[in-house]
């Protein structure tokens, strides 16, 4: 889920979540949004339409939060929404500020079915032993890489080792702020498995 709108102008995550986690408004907005999209993918399977898995972000403060769990497990049974449909996308420093209680998370996650992605791969932490310490399904690797690797011989590089190495750990690599069918191409001939950015589509309604 991002939180902007290509028609009434956009707020950048960056701006509004420390906002969020700094007022305490950031819990029961992550729950909200969690529900919404939990909600929409089930109405989308229900009309009979092909979605794999629904990703949502998920912040430090919701994560580490005693009740993240529990609220998780009610919105998935509420909205009666296969577990292995929905994706957790958490960044490299929310998994490493709190490494063993996010282990233990993470393979409860993972017990009941939900998908987890670290999300921005590459701007956190630099250690990578993470990715054998935690249960995760897929790297996301940032769009401040995948911009310039048509351009830049280093982010072109540092892609093809990252896409590389998520293959041989038999992880499922997506590339983020897609915006080239030139950068498009490139990825394709590395075998990306999946993209996203303005050129697949902007932000847009549930309806379109």
């Amino acid at each position: 889920i991002r939180w902007n709108h290509p028609t009434r102008g956009s707020v950048s995550p960056a701006q509004f979540i420390p906002v969020a986690e700094d007022s305490g408004l950031i819990l029961p907005i992550g729950n909200w949004v969690l529900r919404q999209a939990c909600e929409q993918a089930r109405a989308w399977l229900d009309a009979g339409l092909p979605v794999t898995t629904m990703a949502v972000n998920v912040s430090a403060m919701e994560f580490r939060d005693q009740k993240f769990l529990e609220g998780l497990l009610s919105i998935l049974s509420d909205t009666g929404l296969d577990p292995s449909a929905l994706e957790l996308e958490l960044t490299e420093s929310v998994l490493m500020k709190h490494a063993e209680s996010a282990a233990s998370i993470l393979h409860t996650l993972r017990d009941i079915g939900v998908q987890i992605a670290v999300d921005d791969f590459g701007t956190g932490y630099s250690s990578l032993s993470y990715l054998r310490k935690f249960e995760i399904d897929a790297l996301k690797i940032d769009q401040s890489f995948v911009g310039h690797i048509t351009t830049t011989a280093d982010d072109a590089s540092i892609v093809t080792a990252v896409i590389g190495m998520a293959q041989s750990l038999k992880l499922r690599v997506v590339a983020e702020g897609v915006e080239t069918l030139e950068q498009l191409s490139f990825l394709r001939a590395l075998e990306c498995d999946e993209a996203q950015g303005y050129l697949i589509a902007r932000p847009m309604p549930a309806k379109a």
